[in-house]
């Protein structure tokens, strides 16, 4: 650390690094400092260079220098496990965007390897601060609905022609590319479920890319089943949430909103209306109490995923649990590959 501030390094310099990490970082100025960003080639033609910091083509540059304290892992998905180990074994503190590895055995040996050497490593799960999902988590607190027996997450997208022709990957697919949030979610909301159905789909055909996923999660004493589905042929998308209890229902309709403002450019710093939801995408809640039948739009939490970043940096600095644990993500990573083992 340099003045109070943790110093990061990046290896990869696309579009995950530059829409999703980067700009929280630089919104937490206080807190940390980019360094350095690697690429096989450093060419800012899409992504303009973040003033202050230096851009290399060799990982050594990164790994090498004892000044970074944290390495995130923006690359390829093939290569998620095999740079996060290599960091780990560098001494350094480990961020590794979704998918953490293609196997829980790859998952775990990165978490063995981080004990070992005193350091900490964990999946970038954004979307824990996702502005619908912790409204969601609120009107269940709120005791509104009664006993809560079903929770539904979509993930949908119209996007029918993003994955033509792509054959099966054990990495590159709508379960590892996006399930990877909702299930965590899930996880981080009701802990390890009992029971686990996965229904995935190649919608192509037989050896082809697997391109939708349905997973049914099962928590026998709380009588709670909670389904996370997706596809990205979804002329019209369901609900981003559906919550159903013996009292009442909540359904929101669209998505948290950091990513359509992200596309455009419009960055959290310095922009205190970022991410926000307008009144008319507030989800509705319908519940039942003594006075009668209430249906209410219910005002969408403020959050940013800065606020992972802040998390992040009292694990560092200070020494706090990591916010992600390996128990959940190792929990992930069963679930995505048993489902995937399915296919053909």
């Amino acid at each position: 650390m340099q003045d109070g501030k943790v110093i990061v390094g990046y290896i990869g310099n696309g579009k995950s690094a530059n829409r999703y990490h980067a700009p929280y970082v630089l919104d937490r100025s206080d807190k940390f400092r980019i360094k350095t960003m690697q690429a096989r080639h450093v060419d800012h033609s899409a992504w303009a260079a973040i003033p202050g910091v230096e851009y290399v083509t060799d990982t050594e540059a990164i790994l090498g220098d004892p000044q970074i304290d944290v390495v995130e892992i923006t690359t390829p998905s093939a290569l998620h496990y095999f740079m996060a180990k290599r960091a780990l074994e560098a001494g350094k503190h480990v961020t590794v965007d979704k998918p953490f590895s293609a196997t829980y055995e790859e998952a775990a040996e990165l978490f063995d390897l981080a004990a070992k050497n005193g350091v900490t490593v964990q999946c970038y799960q954004n979307r824990r601060f996702d502005s619908d999902y912790l409204t969601a988590r609120k009107v269940v607190e709120s005791g509104k609905l009664g006993k809560v027996f079903e929770v539904v997450t979509s993930y949908d997208y119209w996007r029918p022609t993003m994955m033509d022709g792509m054959a099966n990957d054990p990495v590159n697919n709508a379960p590892y590319g996006h399930a990877s949030h909702c299930l965590d979610q899930i996880i981080s909301w009701f802990g390890t479920p009992d029971r686990v159905h996965s229904d995935l789909r190649q919608l192509q055909g037989a050896g082809m890319v697997c391109d939708y996923f349905d997973y049914d999660l099962y928590y026998d004493e709380l009588g709670v089943k909670a389904t996370a589905h997706a596809n990205y042929r979804m002329a019209i998308q369901r609900p981003s949430f559906e919550i159903y209890g013996d009292k009442g229902a909540y359904v929101k309709f669209e998505k948290d909103q950091q990513e359509r403002d992200l596309k455009h450019f419009y960055l959290p710093a310095g922009h205190p209306d970022f991410g926000l939801d307008a009144p008319e995408q507030w989800g509705t809640l319908r519940y039942q109490d003594e006075d009668g039948l209430h249906e209410e739009r219910v005002p969408s939490e403020r959050s940013s995923y800065s606020q992972w970043y802040d998390a992040l940096f009292h694990t560092v600095a200070n020494g706090a649990p990591q916010l992600v644990t390996p128990e959940e993500t190792l929990a992930q990573m069963r679930i995505l590959e048993d489902g995937m083992g399915q296919l053909a």
